[in-house]
């Protein structure tokens, strides 16, 4: 039954806040890293796993949370699940090495991504069917948000503070949200009281975790780990074939899947997944390229990163509850995706022709267009998943759309890194070369530097020349990472443009409100 007044107002701001509070864990670290290393004393590779390891633990735990709620009960589970993420926070700020931060960080993921997926549920419940495609927009405010404030805040913390804070932020959060959630929260009726009936699929759920778990692991570390000549990356690729193939082959034969694969002989479901897998691969991308251009080529401090980032996001985000509200009215979601694609598809082209020289705000136009185009794609395509099915299958569908756009981000930063380590490469290696052919303005150049360098220091012009090569190379090699984040954002702009076509393989029927609140509901057993 739906919530009423306050009631409703407390459940709407526990859930959003438990899943931003999960979705900001995602990012807050990247800005974090090189001050986690040096207070542990192990390089930037090495504590990457603190991104790992939470990613792992997030894409093996999405599909199961619907298995998961429905067993302990979903109240319980997300209390639970609360508790586990909060107490990892702490655990993550009081670790004093690496493994001890990386087993924590992959309990923060197990807890965290039930608590994202249970969240939704929950707001779902506190809105009268009619108006549940409005509460998917307010839930997609927060899943475009806690990214987008997770670099600003960790930006923050990191130039005043120290790194443990930024675990440490998240247990008022998680003990106020476990006090809302115990008062406030009902239980559904029968709610974990029917565990005798219900079949755990062992088999499927270790497939799952081996396949998805060593694939994810694989798309996460291939690049730093020089891909298949590392024994480790070998081994998971082979582990994560055989987990993958074995779970298909499994859950298609067995009666009570843990994942019911079966529905993927939609066609309608099939084309979503193509395009949901574009959205995490263009969001994931966007959200780890766009930072990293700003901080090592343009200059930007990891705050002014973060800044820049969150007023068009803002914008972006009014777009959500809107787009909910137009289709609770049964409009057709294909012209969303189309707009959707055109604009995250601008935004990366317009990304991709940015001088070195611009400012924090020269990006404000278009990360706007980012904002309204992810904003424009999340809740049509959640409606185009379940267009066609069976409303028994909607969970199973929504549950396989989420998992793909997991996996699209996964394979988005994978792709990003391994194309930018190969365009840099290319890159270098031509600027070099039109620096050796200009050798009278290499020389020119390098003599100046050195000249500077003598009459400001008083250095010897041996060591001054020296220097001066040295910043020219460093130069180059700015310039070389410059040119092929410009060619990651052209490779993004492609995939989005490519796709489009598509769209004819979807259905097209305008839905009814009633279908439209069906396909929400799904999400609270599936997401």
């Amino acid at each position: 039954m739906a919530a009423k007044g306050f009631t409703k107002f407390i459940i709407v701001l526990t859930t959003v806040s438990a899943a931003v509070m999960e979705l900001v864990d995602t990012s807050i670290v990247n800005v974090a890293l090189s001050d986690m290393a040096g207070s542990l004393g192990v390089s930037i590779e090495d504590i990457s796993w603190v991104i790992t390891s939470y990613a792992i633990a997030n894409v093996i735990i999405i599909p199961l949370t619907g298995f998961l709620a429905e067993y302990f009960g979903r109240k319980n589970y997300y209390i639970v699940s609360m508790i586990i993420f909060t107490l990892a926070s702490y655990m993550c700020a009081e670790s004093n090495s690496l493994i001890e931060i990386i087993i924590w960080r992959f309990v923060q993921g197990v807890g965290g991504g039930a608590l994202l997926s249970t969240s939704q549920a929950i707001l779902f419940d506190a809105f009268e069917v009619k108006d549940r495609p409005i509460a998917s927009g307010l839930f997609g405010m927060g899943l475009v948000l806690g990214p987008t404030l997770g670099p600003t805040i960790g930006g923050y913390i990191i130039e005043n503070f120290s790194w443990p804070l930024i675990f440490m932020i998240n247990l008022p959060i998680g003990i106020v949200a476990t006090i809302l959630t115990f008062t406030y929260i009902d239980k559904k009726p029968g709610e974990g009281k029917n565990k005798a009936n219900i079949h755990i699929d062992y088999t499927g759920i270790g497939l799952l975790a081996v396949g998805i778990g060593c694939l994810q692991y694989v798309l996460e570390r291939g690049q730093s780990d020089d891909w298949f000549s590392n024994d480790a990356i070998k081994v998971c690729s082979v582990l994560a074939a055989v987990g993958l193939i074995g779970f298909i082959a499994y859950e298609l034969r067995v009666k009570n899947p843990a994942v019911n694969l079966r529905v993927l002989g939609n066609r309608n479901l099939v084309f979503t997944t193509i395009f949901t897998f574009v959205v995490g691969l263009g969001l994931y991308t966007s959200v780890f390229v766009y930072p990293v251009l700003a901080q090592r080529v343009l200059g930007f401090s990891a705050y002014e990163t973060g800044l820049s980032l969150l007023p068009p996001t803002l914008i972006g985000v009014i777009m959500f509850p809107v787009v909910g509200r137009i289709m609770a009215k049964g409009v057709s979601a294909i012209p969303f995706v189309i707009a959707g694609f055109f604009l995250f598809g601008a935004y990366a082209w317009l990304s991709a022709k940015v001088s070195p020289d611009v400012g924090r705000w020269d990006f404000f136009f278009p990360l706007a267009l980012r904002a309204f185009g992810i904003s424009m794609v999340q809740l049509p395509l959640i409606n185009q998943a379940v267009a066609g099915l069976q409303p028994k299958d909607y969970p199973a569908g929504i549950a396989l759309n989420n998992m793909i756009r997991q996996l699209g981000g996964a394979f988005g930063i994978a792709m990003s890194n391994t194309y930018i380590a190969h365009t840099y490469a290319q890159h270098r290696s031509d600027l070099v070369a039109n620096a050796a052919q200009g050798a009278a303005n290499f020389t020119n150049q390098t003599n100046a530097i050195a000249q500077g360098l003598v009459a400001r220091t008083g250095a010897d012009i041996t060591s001054a020349t020296h220097t001066a090569q040295a910043i020219i190379s460093a130069n180059i090699d700015k310039q070389a990472y410059y040119l092929s984040y410009l060619d990651t954002f052209r490779l993004v702009a492609l995939f989005f443009i490519l796709v489009i076509p598509l769209v004819a393989f979807l259905r097209t029927r305008k839905t009814s409100p009633t279908d439209q609140a069906a396909a929400a509901k799904a999400m609270q057993e599936a997401h």
